[in-house]
């Protein structure tokens, strides 16, 4: 399987089972999942008799950082007597949470306060009317998120909130990750995971956690790969400039799959460190506890999205009257729309006759963190290679020029032969079906369309038979249809089985891809009542609400079903993981 997270079906304490069936199903499923969540193949021998007791383990997340926690807890519950048992949010129905004992919920946050895409339906469920009193459940909530957002680690706030509001109690209080959560997570585990007070026999309290194989190679240690490849795929005269973009594995171990993303360190740029000194009024030597302020601002500080710490302290000593009303007012909207194009020297250089201390206008700022990108490209048909489909994003306010991080430093700064910090970040819940006979549809304009290229070379190397299907647009199909060679052949060849095109702007009425999948809805369906797949890639905040929303119509008008069928219809696509997105 391609999930490394095993699922080990339910064993409620009033299952239909004597005591004896029931100590011999529990001690051989645990012995299956303690075998293949240590990497192993086939089951253990079923344990003798033997006391289980389980801690379930659940997790929410968008980008499989809370899933990798999950994996460490489950290995640490292994030693302390338990049988550790793995699901996501949205696999554990009510009454599966009804009958548990022992509760750990890991979770992110996505965007402004949302729950990750597979832990929406668990969370309607726990948040409704008819949840289950839970008075004999024990629980904590690791949380995750990031405190660039007003809404840091809303999720696993609510989560938690809500379990001690139905009668749970909990092992110990919720701790709240921002982006650099390794240390505080592990650390949360070990104080969390109680000592079950008996062994399991499918492990040992001896028994040492098992080591997941890992490339060694990550945020804190990234491998530093050569470019092979810096190009623009789009044409001259666009608004955009996308680059297709390729990596060297050399020896570093890395392997991917089609879907999972890469993280790549960022350099801020040269030019914009320069005009941060100028406004501090120091020189790249200064030394700021120790390290020189020039390095701090160039490798290891974030100096272009303004931190709520930066916001907060500058707003008093900005005196701008427009910002001081939207921070007093708490208008979080309005703060969102006075910041958009400004970046962080923007709000210093609001009073530029304020002095400035150096080392405490550091202090509000946060860390440089990767950005990660959809992987492009299958490594069945590049292997040593992983491939990226960036846009370089860049734009002018106040006469100065502004660009993103990550995406300028590549296309200015990593050219072929360059080198350049990356890892993996697997995404598990991304994937290419294991049926090559099922069909897949695949919606991702612009550069959403990366991870279906990957997709596509994935399903060509596997001989798949399946239908492909590929909803893609952008502004210009003259200058937009990136990658428009090797989509055509993909056609010509009947991998891609069908392709629908929504270029925006080539005509006076806007044509958006979920335009185009409402016109071939009645196909659409059929498709996806013969077992088909529906992944959605690219802007979050418009076009895949936009897509959902159409999906939802095509399930109700060529289904006959009322909205209420529709939206169970689409929960049932979510829950068997055939309805799955990499928004962002």
């Amino acid at each position: 399987m391609n999930d490394m997270t095993t699922k080990v079906p339910y064993i409620p304490e009033d299952a239909p089972f004597s005591g004896e069936q029931k100590t011999w199903l529990g001690g051989f499923l645990a012995g299956l999942h303690s075998r293949l969540v240590a990497g192993g193949g086939a089951a253990a021998p079923a344990a003798e008799a033997t006391d289980v007791k389980y801690l379930d383990i659940l997790f929410g997340t968008q980008t499989g950082n809370a899933e990798s926690v999950t994996e460490d807890a489950a290995a640490l519950a292994k030693t302390k007597g338990f049988t550790p048992r793995l699901a996501e949010m949205d696999d554990v129905s009510m009454e599966q949470l009804a009958t548990m004992k022992n509760l750990i919920v890991v979770v992110s946050t996505y965007g402004e306060g949302e729950m990750p895409d597979n832990a929406h339906i668990f969370w309607d469920a726990l948040s409704a009317s008819t949840a289950p009193r839970l008075e004999n459940l024990t629980y904590g909530v690791l949380a995750l998120g990031d405190t660039s957002y007003d809404e840091f680690c809303q999720a696993g706030k609510l989560v938690d909130t809500r379990l001690e509001q139905l009668g749970a109690k909990r092992l110990g209080a919720r701790v709240d990750c921002d982006v650099d959560f390794e240390d505080a997570a592990e650390a949360w585990i070990a104080a969390t995971i109680p000592d079950a007070g008996s062994v399991s026999a499918a492990a040992p309290a001896a028994e040492a956690p098992p080591k997941k194989e890992k490339s060694g190679w990550g945020r804190k240690n990234p491998y530093l790969s050569t470019m092979l490849d810096n190009h623009v795929v789009s044409g001259a005269k666009s608004a955009k400039e996308i680059r297709h973009i390729a990596f060297d594995l050399g020896n570093s171990g890395m392997t991917y799959e089609a879907g999972d993303a890469l993280g790549v360190m960022p350099v801020n740029a040269p030019d914009l460190v320069q005009a941060w000194l100028d406004r501090l009024g120091a020189g790249a030597e200064t030394d700021i506890s120790g390290q020189q302020l020039g390095d701090l601002l160039t490798t290891s500080l974030e100096i272009m999205a303004p931190s709520r710490d930066l916001i907060r302290a500058i707003e008093p000593l900005a005196k701008n009257d427009e910002l001081s009303h939207i921070v007093g007012n708490g208008d979080k909207e309005a703060l969102e729309h006075y910041l958009w194009s400004k970046d962080a020297l923007d709000l210093l250089n609001l009073n530029p006759e304020l002095a400035l201390d150096p080392a405490q206008v550091i202090s509000w700022l946060k860390p440089l963190q990767h950005r990660a990108y959809s992987i492009s490209s299958s490594s069945k048909a590049h292997p040593g290679e992983v491939h990226l489909t960036v846009a370089a994003v860049r734009w002018m306010y106040e006469n100065r020029p502004h660009s993103g991080v990550c995406s300028t430093f590549l296309a200015d700064h990593v050219p072929e032969g360059a080198i350049a910090g990356i890892f993996m970040s697997p995404n598990k819940s991304f994937r290419v079906p294991e049926d090559d006979s099922v069909p897949m549809i695949m919606v991702g304009p612009g550069t959403g369309v990366a991870p279906f290229r990957a997709f596509l070379e994935e399903r060509r190397e596997r001989a798949a038979s399946g239908v492909n299907w590929l909803f893609f647009g952008d502004q210009h199909r003259a200058s937009d249809f990136i990658y428009e060679d090797e989509i055509s052949a993909f056609s010509a060849s009947g991998l891609l089985t069908r392709l629908d095109l929504a270029f925006s702007r080539d005509q006076a009425e806007k044509v958006y891809v979920q335009h185009r999948m409402v016109e071939n809805g009645k196909d659409l369906f059929a498709q996806l009542e013969e077992g088909g797949y529906f992944y959605v890639c690219g802007d979050a905040t418009r076009m895949a609400r936009d897509v959902d929303g159409a999906l939802h119509h095509i399930i109700e008008t060529q289904g006959g079903m009322s909205s209420e069928a529709a939206i169970e219809y689409v929960n049932r696509l979510k829950r068997d993981k055939r309805y799955v997105r990499d928004v962002y």
